[in-house]
């Protein structure tokens, strides 16, 4: 698969809030730094998250702009309440190895009506 193909297929995940498929993207030793948050190392703590953020809010991304470079894919991303962010996947054998997110988490948590930090 093309860093794209695989970035799409993420999505696919995300919007189903699909643990499973989304965990499985990751390569053992990935590292997914949301900027907002401190990084995670392993796909085992990448699935933890994902298990607590898709059992906490009811997500969804709906893609604005994707981009491959190389072994990178690049997502300008929205979702329906307005809340915007970019993500940088770099991707290796078809396993996203490291991640970064860009995002405004006060808008997050205020949009999801959850405790502010």
């Amino acid at each position: 698969m093309t860093p794209k193909e695989t970035l799409q297929k993420w999505i696919d995940a995300f919007n189903k809030a699909d643990v499973e498929t989304i965990s499985n993207l990751y390569a053992d030793n990935a590292v997914n730094h949301q900027v907002a948050n401190d990084p995670l190392e392993g796909k085992s703590a990448i699935r933890k998250m994902f298990e607590g953020e898709f059992s906490t809010a009811e997500m969804t991304c709906i893609p604005e702009n994707i981009f491959e470079d190389g072994e990178w894919a690049i997502l300008e991303w929205k979702d329906p309440n307005g809340l915007r962010g970019c993500g940088f996947f770099q991707i290796q054998n078809d396993k996203i190895v490291f991640q970064r997110g860009y995002w405004d988490k006060l808008s997050f948590l205020k949009l999801h009506k959850l405790p502010l930090e």
